[in-house]
């Protein structure tokens, strides 16, 4: 009898992992599909297979669901491409060639539709629930503001970067234009536009 007992346990486990990971990935299916304003709980239980009080046990929203599937699709790309998560950006001792790198790869994330439908939702969902957007900023903003904060701070250590200049304030001349063309579409999002704003953004934190 405790044999049997004992079997179980696992195999609820890897039960729940499954329907954990299908739920996950109807959603982000699914904002594709039919965009973020249609989805719905019930169409996320309904392509996960699942009932929907198993969704509303772990979650309490769509947007919780969604936020949670982008966060492990960032995950599982960074385990595929060799790695659990990107933990620093570059030092070549080349400032301009890290960024213009590290720009360039967010380019790409931008303009894939993986990754453009759910981080707009959650843009957009962020701007009108605190909740949400306190969420976003921390789980999927703040870890890659803080990459570019570091590299900022070792490029002024090296006399690359102006000393009185706050890299938390200078990183931003590098996201922001690029978060700002992307989420207005106010022009092309290219390589080109990435290596601009880098070279831009040094002429003005360089030292006098």
């Amino acid at each position: 009898m405790a044999d049997m007992v004992d079997k179980a346990v696992p195999d609820a486990t890897r039960r729940s992992q499954r329907s954990h990971r299908a739920i996950l990935d109807a959603a982000l299916e699914l904002v594709g599909e039919m965009g973020y304003p249609r989805l719905t709980i019930e169409a996320i239980a309904a392509r996960a297979g699942v009932g929907k009080q198993t969704i509303y046990r772990w979650w309490p929203s769509k947007a919780a669901v969604l936020l949670d599937a982008f966060v492990a699709l960032g995950e599982r790309a960074a385990r595929e491409a060799g790695g659990d998560a990107a933990s620093e950006i570059p030092d070549t001792g080349d400032l301009a060639a890290d960024l213009k790198r590290v720009l360039r790869a967010t380019v790409d994330e931008l303009t894939s539709p993986a990754y453009d439908l759910p981080i707009r939702a959650l843009t957009a969902e962020g701007v009108i629930n605190a909740e949400v957007g306190a969420e976003f900023v921390s789980r999927i903003l703040e870890p890659g503001l803080r990459l570019y904060a570091t590299r900022l701070t070792a490029a002024q250590e090296a006399g690359q970067v102006a000393a009185d200049i706050d890299p938390r304030i200078a990183l931003e001349l590098l996201v922001g234009p690029l978060t700002h063309r992307w989420l207005l579409r106010t022009g092309p999002l290219t390589h080109a536009y990435a290596d601009a704003l880098v070279e831009t953004a040094l002429r003005g934190l360089s030292p006098r």
